[in-house]
């Protein structure tokens, strides 16, 4: 399979050394140790695995960026470079936690003085190093933002609820909260651990995740039992009941790469994850807007030049993609044959108050959260489903879908806007998803909001006492282990004027369009 091959300008100040996330090779691709340290127990006649409650599987570290409010224009690029190297250390913090098992069942102090105290100095700097940047460019930097600097260490098996990040509880998340115990070693060398880090209860994928308890096979699921807090259909029976349908295919060019224009402007690899990208096909960090204006686009509609993208779903087969040996790829975590979605479809729909106003060009929307299971899942907005339920959505869980029926993915994108900014310091605050009632709140506007929805044929993988064989997963960073909760979708409005006032148009008129 191709991939973008554009060549890229690493600043130096946001240059990701490759060598520091290259781990050992093995049979399908570069192989990640998985940390789910078995316990098994006889609950009603069947064994189930668990995952040990003192395991350290994962760092969790708050995200400094959502917490970022004042950043003058002019400190952005500097802060999102500050943001997306400790995005890095992130990373090889927990590359160093997978590399290091064996240190770890000897010394129960291991992960804290080796791996976390270490990262917490280091993300103290960054820290300090954003708040100069706001203060010099004439902002005003939280003084608190210290208070972020340090990580923890937390099982598998264990949701950030309303911890440190905020967050509500997402139902069928296990949220127990933090575990600073399990910064210990108690439960290191537990069941199947050999020498090299290796364990044997790793599904035979060879990577952190997905495991058994990701999935759910769709007819378990209760109809209409998702919560909808986030993602809200916008238009219904009143309003603006039109819609307007735009056919930008499904990656046809393999356009692909582990950049983030939105988040990570300028900085190479900065969602550690690959992307799939439909429409503008000039999308990579290192984008200008003008760039993105004088582009192709694989739209059938060539005034949408709006670049539409999202992490690719991988089928962890052992299959050794362009990107096995690369960074966001196999070099870290995210192994096996990637999966273009069978259809892709982008719809754009009207409010349910009144009439909607067009999109200012380069508008910028994020959706969901990349970091939702350590994050919590505040900004999480997923729906998972097969085709024939999909009055039967999960937000936490991978369906397991019978023979004949496709996986979905959809989103709906937040449709408020503030009237005045194409983005903002966290990316988020320029946008708001309506209301329960339908209606934005106070101070923001309706335009026409963007639902996708993705369909995949995708062998359903079998899940036998515990264990899944050739699963599926969305790309993540490393230390969200293939969370589901974390897949998020992204788009910038690159549809030139004509061509908005028709969507905003149709969708007044109450005619369907494409």
């Amino acid at each position: 399979m191709g991939r973008n091959t554009r060549k890229r300008r690493t600043p130096l100040a946001t240059k990701i050394v490759a060598g520091a996330a290259a781990l050992a090779v093995g049979g399908g691709g570069l192989v990640w140790a998985n940390f789910y340290a078995s316990a098994h127990e006889d609950h009603g006649g069947h064994n189930r695995t668990r995952s040990a409650g003192a395991q350290v599987a994962t760092i969790d570290c708050p995200d400094v960026g959502q917490k970022i409010r004042d950043v003058p224009d002019r400190a952005r690029g500097e802060v999102d470079g500050e943001l997306a190297t400790m995005d890095s250390q992130i990373t090889n913090a927990y590359q160093r936690l997978a590399t290091t098992r064996r240190a770890q069942a000897g010394d129960s102090q291991f992960v804290q003085n080796s791996i976390l105290g270490p990262l917490k100095d280091r993300r103290k700097a960054i820290i300090d190093r954003i708040q100069l940047e706001i203060n010099r460019a004439g902002g005003k930097a939280d003084d608190n933002l210290d208070e972020l600097a340090g990580c923890q260490g937390r099982p598998a098996d264990q949701q950030n609820g309303g911890g440190q990040n905020g967050g509500g509880q997402d139902d069928g998340q296990n949220g127990d909260g933090q575990n600073g115990d399990g910064q210990n070693g108690d439960g290191q060398n537990g069941g199947g651990q050999d020498g090299d880090g290796q364990n044997q209860d790793d599904n035979g994928n060879g990577v952190a995740g997905p495991v058994a308890d990701d999935f759910i096979d769709i007819n378990d699921v209760q109809p209409n039992s998702r919560n909808s807090r986030n993602g809200l259909a916008a238009n219904g029976d009143g309003g603006s009941t039109g819609t307007f349908t735009t056919d930008c295919g499904v990656n046809e060019n393999n356009l692909f790469n582990s950049d983030n224009l939105i988040a990570a402007p300028g900085v190479d690899n900065g969602a550690h994850h690959t992307h799939d990208y439909v429409g503008n096909q000039d999308n990579d960090a290192f984008s200008s807007d003008e760039d993105l204006a004088n582009a192709d686009t694989s739209c059938q509609n060539q005034g949408d030049k709006s670049t539409y993208y999202w992490p690719v779903l991988r089928l962890q087969d052992g299959t050794q993609e362009f990107d096995a040996n690369d960074q966001g790829g196999g070099a870290e975590g995210n192994i096996g044959k990637i999966l273009k979605p069978a259809q892709a479809e982008l719809k754009f729909v009207g409010s349910q108050q009144g009439d909607v106003v067009a999109m200012p060009k380069f508008l910028r929307i994020i959706t969901g959260d990349a970091k939702s299971f350590t994050n919590g899942d505040a900004n999480a907005n997923t729906s998972w489903s097969c085709s024939g339920f999909e009055d039967r959505q999960v937000t936490d869980k991978y369906p397991l879908c019978p023979e004949g029926s496709q996986v979905l993915r959809t989103t709906n994108f937040q449709s408020c806007w503030d009237g005045q900014n194409i983005d903002s310091a966290n990316h988020r605050d320029h946008m708001a998803f309506v209301q329960e009632d339908g209606s934005c709140p106070e101070g923001f506007q309706a335009i026409p909001q963007l639902q996708v929805r993705l369909a995949y044929d995708i062998p359903t993988p079998t899940v036998d006492n515990g264990q899944v064989q050739n699963p599926y997963a969305v790309d993540s960073f490393p230390e969200q282990l293939h969370k589901p909760i974390t897949d998020h979708n992204d788009f910038i409005n690159v549809m030139d004027e004509d061509l908005m006032n028709e969507v905003v148009d149709c969708i007044n008129r109450g005619e369907d369009c494409q």
